[in-house]
């Protein structure tokens, strides 16, 4: 979920953001405010979940991928970026030697483009890793079930308390059992972000500071 989730998230996101940051888009403006409309404004959990079973998905994996793999933050940061990085210039020079929107997207944008798409693949990872609530909604397989689900149902289960007939050392035994595994999920749950998180620092830093002031 987080590998898949996180590459369609940071592609629908450059996709949609490319064309708000350039001048020549008629129509940037309106796009731009319908879109921080569902920022301020939102449908409602019972709606999507009307969307997504008319859709076909649900009970499926594109379930907890496809109805949130898009965040209006990001898209903000990401259009913000290419106003800054992405110059007239390079656009102008391009369309004259014959270069297509999409053959620039692909050739210049998303290589200039490392720091930004670092930072939204830090952010949609976080995101689909700790994914909980969809996945109660949308999935009943529970061969479908992400890790933070069947973590949660491994606590679940050791959080029953021992009998009041078993005796004091199997009691504690038990307990003792209990608290190294609510340990180890805990470890299992923060392991792989933090292992990521020194690779994309750098580029974390810069991204986060896109739009500051700077004095």
């Amino acid at each position: 979920y987080m590998v898949v989730g996180t590459v369609v998230s940071v592609l629908l996101t450059m996709l949609l953001a490319y064309p708000l940051s350039r001048k020549e888009f008629y129509g940037r403006s309106v796009v731009t405010k319908f879109i921080l409309f569902t920022m301020l404004f939102s449908g409602g959990t019972i709606p999507l979940y009307l969307v997504v079973r008319n859709l076909g998905l649900y009970d499926s994996r594109w379930s907890i991928i496809l109805p949130n793999a898009i965040t209006v933050w990001n898209v903000i940061i990401a259009r913000t970026f290419l106003q800054e990085n992405i110059t007239d210039e390079l656009y102008e020079a391009a369309q004259i030697d014959g270069c297509s929107d999409i053959r620039f997207l692909i050739s210049f944008v998303f290589p200039l483009s490392g720091a930004i798409v670092a930072v939204l693949g830090l952010f949609y990872a976080v995101g689909q890793w700790n994914k909980y609530f969809d996945a109660l909604l949308y999935l009943q397989n529970q061969a479908l079930y992400p890790l933070q689900i069947v973590l949660r149902n491994i606590l679940i289960i050791n959080r029953n308390t021992p009998s009041m007939t078993v005796d004091v050392e199997a009691a504690i035994r038990a307990q003792g059992l209990s608290e190294t595994i609510r340990y180890a999920v805990i470890v299992v749950a923060s392991a792989p972000l933090l292992l990521i998180y020194p690779f994309v620092q750098r580029f974390f830093v810069k991204g986060v500071m896109i739009g500051s002031v700077k004095g």
